[in-house]
């Protein structure tokens, strides 16, 4: 497993996804969604969670969200596209926003 710097993983994660599909998630599946770096990988993605959250990281799934074309007066302009992360944390294991500091 490769090494990574504490401050390059502290800017992978950069918001937990409210949303009412989010919670259907992680009520059934174990599984928290997050806003992640553009760059970021598989591997940073799981180093982060584990390291910010201090819990066990079973799997994770990304997916690329394409912005929605927005208009702006006569121009038609096109919001940023963004990286999605389902993160599936281990058996027993759960992620308390609430708590984190």
């Amino acid at each position: 497993m490769k090494k990574y710097a504490i401050d390059q993983l502290m800017n992978v994660v950069l918001a937990p996804v409210v949303s009412e599909k989010s919670t259907f998630v992680a009520d059934k599946n174990r599984q928290y969604v997050f806003r992640v770096a553009d760059d970021a990988t598989k591997p940073e993605i799981k180093a982060a969670v584990e390291l910010m959250f201090k819990t066990k990281v079973d799997s994770v799934t990304v997916s690329n969200v394409k912005g929605k074309e927005r208009r702006f007066g006569r121009t038609i302009g096109r919001k940023r596209s963004w990286k999605k992360a389902y993160v599936r944390l281990a058996e027993g294991q759960e992620i308390n926003f609430a708590a984190t500091e």
